[in-house]
């Protein structure tokens, strides 16, 4: 039986995580062309990936299969509002598994983790990047109890 987890990324994942990175802007860019200069990582990614893992109010997770890493979740907290009185939310700003390892837990793993950071740190608001298109992780975030609240229209002038 498959055994699906998620832990903290630390550095010596980052190898993983640059693969697993190309792959989801592969996958992005397929979808949206403008996906790598306005909502992926900026590069250098590996320095970007190591800045969330060292960083107090950013992070990665590792999703895994038994020992395998087939997948991520970058997050961050962000500032609520003046007028929120000092709350926070946190983003999960891209989440990904390998195309075989969907479907059986991984994501759930990733999410669940992520929730409890929040909570742990008294997050009460979270949020989601979703792309428009992406139908799948749209439907993965409202099994997981999100809900739209936001939707940020795009043009190109040529």
């Amino acid at each position: 039986m498959l055994i699906a987890s998620a832990r903290p990324a630390t550095e010596a994942d980052l190898p993983d995580l640059g693969v697993l990175y190309e792959e989801l802007e592969t996958e992005m860019v397929a979808l949206k062309p403008v996906w790598r200069l306005t909502d992926g990582l900026p590069e250098p990614i590996f320095e970007a990936l190591a800045a969330s893992i060292d960083d107090q109010d950013s992070g990665v997770l590792v999703g895994q299969i038994d020992d395998t890493t087939v997948g991520f979740l970058a997050w961050r907290h962000r500032a609520l509002l003046p007028q929120a009185t000092g709350a926070m939310a946190g983003v999960v700003e891209l989440i990904f598994t390998t195309p075989e390892a969907r479907e059986i837990g991984v994501g759930e793993a990733m999410i669940s983790s992520f929730i409890d950071i929040a909570s742990g740190r008294g997050i009460r608001l979270l949020d989601a990047i979703v792309p428009p298109g992406h139908r799948a992780a749209k439907n993965f975030f409202e099994s997981n109890g999100f809900k739209a609240r936001q939707i940020v229209m795009h043009r190109e002038i040529r």
